[in-house]
């Protein structure tokens, strides 16, 4: 099955509701998790699933995903027919760059028919999740849809922000709606809806028919879930697979996040934090494999004030050194510095980032390789921080890469 499966990961998105973390980096190479980035985990799934031919469909600040993707991810070998190739969009329909999410698919069919698949997986690369696609894969052919559509069942308060469908006894998709006002109801729970998790497989040959029709509509914001899953409903048979049914090979957490604002972001990785977390990445047969540089171990040690180095209860990569400062229910991610008496609380450190003695931060995310002055004060007055930096709905501060105090 796996040779006859070509996966697509969509990794061109803009990401604006990430800004200032994406202003330098698609939002699929985002840093995540202390070690990681967000596409390792789309990536980690095809792996563990025994998918190993990968085309990354990129555009927006590609050099980010291509360079990740060379350092961490060379693994897979061509001559056994396997790859996982980054495909900036090739201009085969015209001059436009990518549209949309079914325009990228679109521009490369090229590529889609001669890889000789008969089912294709297209999968987001902006989201977190572990999951054996197998199982998707085996329900799409036992119904012989000409799409499947994996979703799982979500709060109704956040389903407005999600596309949420309908479906019959039977699993055939009945209704699709993109980010409604009113969602529509589980039948299993009226306080819950159903959500597409942006897991397709389709029938290579009704998807090819649905591109083709929706490249000549003109009305056509070339959107997967706002025009191709609404079409194919009506005509080529759509399935819903819920997500943990059918756990496969991996523990079924049953957790997905999409990564659509910084405080989703920033609520996913204080997660990881949590006596259980959510999302177990310490599951030593379902692991997240990335690119990670080579460096000495993380250590404490005592600061000139004679204060110890403290960590607890934060996730710290390799490099980190904490020299007499204390850090708290963080995450730092490698060669980041924290200096004599720092207190970091709830907070997100990115590569390289260097913290002043007697610097005070809390509820911030501070990206590479910013030098945090001595005595700092970030998070505390967010009327001020946001004279200088950008600051969530939720009131987190984001300090963007290399800023200079």
């Amino acid at each position: 099955m796996s040779l006859n499966t070509l996966s697509v990961i969509l990794a061109g998105g803009y990401g604006s509701r990430l800004l200032p973390l994406t202003q330098d980096r698609a939002k699929p190479a985002v840093p995540f998790g202390g070690k990681y980035r967000i596409i390792d985990f789309t990536l980690a799934n095809c792996l563990h699933s025994g998918l190993r031919r990968i085309l990354v469909l990129t555009q927006y600040k590609s050099l980010s995903v291509q360079k990740h993707l060379r350092d961490g991810w060379s693994v897979f070998n061509p001559e056994l027919g396997e790859f996982v190739t980054p495909v900036p969009p090739q201009m085969h329909s015209g001059e436009q760059t990518y549209r949309g999410t079914a325009d990228a698919v679109y521009q490369n069919l090229n590529l889609l028919l001669r890889n000789g698949a008969r089912w294709i997986l297209v999968l987001s690369g902006d989201h977190i999740y572990r999951m054996d696609y197998a199982p998707l894969l085996k329900h799409h052919r036992k119904h012989k849809a000409g799409m499947t559509v994996a979703c799982m069942s979500v709060p109704r308060e956040e389903s407005s922000k999600l596309s949420i469908l309908t479906s019959n006894a039977h699993g055939k998709v009945t209704g699709f709606q993109h980010k409604p006002k009113d969602p529509a109801r589980d039948p299993e729970d009226p306080n819950r809806s159903l959500a597409s998790m942006g897991v397709y497989v389709f029938s290579l040959k009704k998807l090819v028919e649905a591109l083709e029709a929706d490249a000549k509509r003109e009305d056509s914001d070339h959107d997967f879930d706002r025009d191709i899953i609404p079409w194919m409903i009506g005509t080529h048979g759509v399935h819903a697979f819920k997500f943990g049914t059918d756990k496969g090979r991996v523990t079924p957490d049953r957790y997905w996040c999409h990564m659509d604002s910084l405080d989703s972001y920033y609520r996913a990785n204080m997660e990881l934090l949590d006596p259980v977390p959510s999302l177990d990445l310490y599951q030593s047969d379902w692991t997240i494999r990335t690119y990670q540089p080579q460096a000495p171990p993380a250590r404490t040690v005592p600061g000139a004030s004679g204060s110890e180095g403290i960590c607890i209860n934060s996730i710290v990569a390799g490099g980190v050194v904490i020299n007499g400062g204390s850090v708290q229910h963080s995450i730092l991610f490698p060669q980041v510095h924290v200096g004599d008496e720092a207190v970091i609380h709830d907070a997100i450190l990115f590569n390289g980032v260097r913290v002043g003695a007697g610097a005070d931060l809390q509820r911030c995310i501070i990206d590479k390789d910013v030098v945090i002055p001595s005595g700092e004060r970030i998070g505390f007055d967010l009327a001020k921080d946001a004279t200088r930096f950008t600051v969530s709905d939720d009131g987190v501060v984001v300090v963007p890469r290399g800023y200079r105090f």
